[in-house]
């Protein structure tokens, strides 16, 4: 059996940008697998361990990013 990795929502910034893993259904919305800022996700998706950080960008990406926000 895994151990299952759980984050909560205060581990991360609320303008960072996530990975939803699974579909989260609220009474509201359902959210789809993908990108969100986390600030946009319901707190239960962190507590049920459905969002994941994304790794770092490397190489050429990261170059360009880097000299974009350096203007």
């Amino acid at each position: 059996m895994s151990i299952e990795h759980r984050l909560c929502r205060s581990a991360f910034l609320s303008t960072e940008v996530v990975q939803l893993r699974q579909i989260c259904f609220t009474p509201g919305r359902v959210f789809e697998p993908g990108r969100y800022i986390a600030g946009d996700l319901p707190a239960i998706a962190f507590e049920m361990g459905l969002v994941e950080r994304l790794p770092p960008i490397r190489g050429k990406h990261a170059e360009v990013r880097n000299r974009d926000d350096s203007q």
